[in-house]
């Protein structure tokens, strides 16, 4: 082999280095998320698979599980405290959630003027209930919707209104209920209402306004169409809230009076308290598929509307 030969090899296999450089790179973004992986695979994916599979048993939490195949998925649905319990949360639904968007709707709108003065301190006002812990404002709740003593008896019998068995009564529970979960969540709903409004670009209003466009009109033409994605996410965002609704009920009403407070998530729990560990996993896997449907329901209208 001639030098000349020689010299055209020798560089190659510092090529061949360079070369294998960037197959390092490309491993590095797969090494950072690792830890983020291994975490989700052993918190949530494992302990799903475990939990389904534990609905087609009936174990107690000690010694071994029985297989019982089908068994508790049709106790469950033969089941009227199961219904009853389906059915206490889509009246509370239709409560809180319709309300809840309309007013954060509208609040947002008052918070994006950039013509509103002092709008820092109102949306801090906004959040400090969602911040503050819902057991603290549960036990508030008790204390003025109190049959007896409470605050807002008191009110009503100083105007002449006849007083209220606001905890006590299975017509005004569910109300009463709807009205703490709207108070602490409403605040996170008009934050992400807030979001939304702030992506929508100046020169639509003016070029609205330039056409003769009332605020009214702004307000449904341009407004609630443009944040109708936003809308369709908060609404299932609340929907998985007041379906898994345990905290509030739990607190304030413990599932009554007569059970017309016991919401889908509390029943759940009551499989837990009573070990009945099979029946519970195949209740949470039904509330699964239910609020899996409920949104493929909404992300179907609004692409029909798109």
């Amino acid at each position: 082999m001639t030098s000349t030969e020689m010299r055209e090899r020798t560089p190659a296999a510092p090529a061949r280095r360079r070369r294998r450089r960037p197959s390092g790179r490309r491993l590095a973004p797969y090494v950072f998320v690792l830890p983020f992986v291994a975490l989700f695979l052993a918190f949530s994916v494992y302990p799903l698979i475990y939990t389904f599979r534990l609905s087609f048993t009936a174990w107690s939490g000690s010694g071994p599980a029985r297989w019982v195949g089908w068994d508790n998925y049709t106790y469950l649905l033969g089941s009227d405290a199961f219904w009853s319990s389906l059915g206490n949360s889509a009246v509370l639904w239709l409560l809180i959630v319709p309300v809840q968007v309309v007013v954060a709707l509208i609040a947002a709108v008052l918070l994006n003027n950039a013509k509103l003065r002092m709008r820092g301190f109102y949306r801090t006002v906004a959040l400090v209930p969602f911040v503050t812990p819902l057991v603290a404002m549960a036990q508030i709740w008790i204390v003025v919707f109190d049959s007896d003593y409470g605050a807002v008896n008191r009110l009503l019998g100083a105007v002449g209104l006849p007083e209220i068995d606001w905890l006590t009564s299975t017509v005004w529970a569910k109300p009463t209920l709807a009205l703490l979960f709207l108070w602490k969540t409403t605040g996170f709903a008009i934050v992400i209402l807030l979001s939304g409004l702030q992506s929508i670009p100046a020169s639509v209003y003016e070029a609205a306004e330039l056409d003769g466009a009332s605020r009214t009109r702004q307000l449904v033409s341009i407004t609630v169409l443009l944040v109708r994605r936003v809308v369709l996410f908060l609404v299932v965002m609340q929907t998985l809230a007041v379906f898994q609704m345990f905290a509030e009920p739990y607190v304030v009403t413990a599932g009554g009076p007569y059970g017309s407070t016991t919401t889908a998530g509390l029943y759940l729990y009551e499989h837990l308290g009573r070990s009945d560990l099979g029946t519970g996993s195949a209740n949470s896997f039904l509330l699964v598929a239910l609020v899996m449907l409920v949104s493929l329901l909404f992300v179907r209208l609004l692409r029909e509307r798109d």
